[in-house]
């Protein structure tokens, strides 16, 4: 027996001993070994090749659910975008992909990508037709989620795609499938991307298009990993420096996708570290020396914290402790704005202001009655001419005018002047005699209630 023999004989004599003195190990490997379920390799192969086709009913599935998808963002109803998720058969052709490059199956490899760039196209005409001919342009929250990418992404579709290759690989498929288009999401960013061009947003475009291809990248990775570690058959020959080169455009495909999903990554820490420590800060200032804190707003994109107080007039001092106190929160670099909504001196004078718009207020509306009783009293004095007139036509047919007004009669030695009745009357044809004039004078000065009454006659 030769010495690498020998070595391996005693290595696999010592690994079997090793099981049989740790039955809780091997019990532990029996349960996480994925080759007991696995299902023949012929027929994962014909699963995936039947879940590449993309015709007939295929594409009119992907059509509806895609259409079905962007109803649900343009409504921004999570509900109707996991039905859409559900009945989506996006899934196949990137399976298709891993599995193909695992197994060196070159012309099932360019059929999946031909069959998956269709159905991407597809997918972005049907979304873009819909939310270019939709009333609703809003930008919901469930658009904006599909917008900004990170390295959590990846690791959803990760895992959910390892999922999904599992399940297939598996005799025991149960309902992994549709758990997996959920986790995954894939309809949802080429339909926000379909928005973007629909709306000419085009950083909605490129941000859904990076979420679509992280998706696209790891679920066909994920299906790459578990092919090789499950050694499904190689089904085609190549070269070692072909394998090589397909190896080094994964790891630089890889590379492209994951650098920008880790920085978004980075930047989606910084700014929920940030807007942490703004909260505890603001908490911690609420209350500022017999000023109270009104309003905040909290802005992580450009690290800025508004602050609005109102109470006692904040001094310099005070402005100074509030801004010193970020540093215990570790704010730094952050711009703090610090405003006075109002104070209690500002309310003593506004009510001083309130006082004194009242009395001009009241001081108007005392002009204003005056005026009112004037011009009362003008309207009063013509109708009264106008009786007068009638009543005194009736008595004397001769008379044909009355002039009729309240004046001011001034007399000498006196300080206020009298109020005094002025009538004139005239006549028309015949003038009135003295003891018709006398009895006018009469009638005039009861029918006024006034004995300060001065009558003329006209002819």
């Amino acid at each position: 027996m030769s010495l690498r023999n020998s070595a391996n004989h005693y290595i696999c004599q010592s690994y079997s001993d090793t099981m049989k003195n740790n039955r809780p190990l091997r019990k532990i490997l029996q349960l996480i070994n994925l080759e007991s379920d696995i299902d023949e390799y012929e027929n994962i192969h014909e699963t995936i090749e039947k879940e590449l086709v993309f015709k007939g009913t295929n594409l009119w599935i992907l059509v509806f659910a895609i259409l079905v998808a962007s109803v649900g963002l343009n409504m921004n109803s999570t509900a109707v975008i996991i039905g859409a998720m559900l009945i989506s058969p996006l899934m196949g052709p990137i399976n298709g992909l891993g599995y193909s490059i695992a197994t060196y199956d070159l012309p099932l490899f360019r059929q999946a990508l031909k069959n998956f760039t269709f159905a991407v196209f597809a997918g972005l005409l049907a979304s873009t037709a819909y939310f270019a001919i939709s009333p609703i342009s809003t930008a919901h929250s469930e658009l904006l989620a599909r917008t900004s990418p990170t390295i959590y992404d990846v690791l959803i579709a990760f895992f959910g795609g390892m999922a999904g290759i599992v399940a297939i690989t598996s005799k025991k498929k149960g309902n992994v499938i549709p758990g997996v288009a959920i986790a995954t999401a894939l309809m949802p960013p080429l339909c926000t991307a379909g928005y973007g061009l629909a709306t000419g947003q085009f950083t909605f475009f490129f941000g859904a298009l990076y979420l679509f291809t992280i998706n696209t990248v790891f679920i066909a990775l994920s299906a790459f990993l578990i092919s090789q570690i499950l050694k499904l058959p190689i089904r085609g020959t190549i070269a070692e420096a072909q394998k090589k080169r397909i190896n080094q455009m994964i790891t630089v495909v890889l590379t492209l996708v994951l650098i920008p999903s880790i920085y978004f990554g980075y930047l989606m820490v910084q700014k929920e570290k940030f807007t942490e420590n703004a909260a505890m800060y603001v908490e911690n200032i609420s209350v500022v020396e017999g000023n109270y804190l009104l309003k905040h707003e909290i802005n992580p994109k450009t690290r800025t914290i508004q602050l609005v107080y109102g109470g006692t007039l904040l001094t310099e001092a005070q402005k100074d402790d509030i801004l010193e106190r970020a540093d215990e929160f570790s704010l730094r670099d952050v711009n703090i704005e610090v405003e006075q909504g109002f104070s209690y001196s500002d309310l003593a004078s506004r009510n001083s202001e309130v006082e004194t718009l009242k009395a001009e207020i009241n001081r108007l509306n005392m002009i204003l009655r005056d005026r009112n009783a004037e011009l009362t009293g003008i309207s009063a004095t013509r109708e009264k001419g106008s009786d007068l007139l009638a009543e005194l036509a009736v008595l004397y047919p001769e008379v044909s005018g009355v002039s009729y007004a309240q004046t001011l009669n001034y007399i000498k030695g006196r300080e206020t002047p009298d109020t005094l009745a002025l009538v004139m009357v005239t006549t028309k044809g015949k003038d009135l005699t003295g003891k018709e004039k006398e009895l006018v004078g009469k009638w005039l000065s009861t029918r006024l209630r006034t004995t300060a009454v001065k009558v003329l006659f006209n002819q």
